[in-house]
């Protein structure tokens, strides 16, 4: 059962993205590391959870398909932040996040920053509620 398991895993891999913007982070690079540690032996691999690893493997397979994504449709292409997915996924950037640490900024001091300047709502110039 285990050559069963260990193809799945290995066809999950397969079809897993890779994101190269993100070398060292990368959630399909770890999940490749993963199988390789979990199923060191390959086929021949002695599993001493086989239910966890089913159940494991269905969660990736869930998330890999988006299921959750079909389910729970996004209103919006922004988060309550207003940023976009490209804006995103250029704020997570390997060269990006070592350009912050560079400047020894946390993430979470650029977005404020950033939005800051977007969004000057200040007590004074703020909208009166009637």
């Amino acid at each position: 059962m285990s050559v069963a398991r260990y193809r799945r895993f290995l066809k999950l891999c397969e079809e897993w993205p890779r994101d190269e913007s993100k070398k060292g982070r990368d959630l399909g690079t770890f999940l490749r590391q993963r199988v390789t540690h979990a199923f060191r032996e390959g086929e021949n691999t002695q599993l001493s959870d086989p239910e966890k690893c089913d159940q494991i493997y269905e969660s990736l397979a869930r998330i890999n398909t988006n299921v959750y994504r079909e389910r729970f449709p996004r209103t919006r292409d922004t988060s309550f932040t207003g940023v976009t997915v490209e804006e995103c996924r250029m704020l997570l950037a390997t060269g990006n996040m070592q350009q912050m640490n560079e400047k020894k900024k946390g993430l979470w001091k650029t977005l404020t920053e950033r939005f800051s300047t977007k969004q000057d709502v200040t007590p004074e110039k703020a909208p009166e509620n009637k």
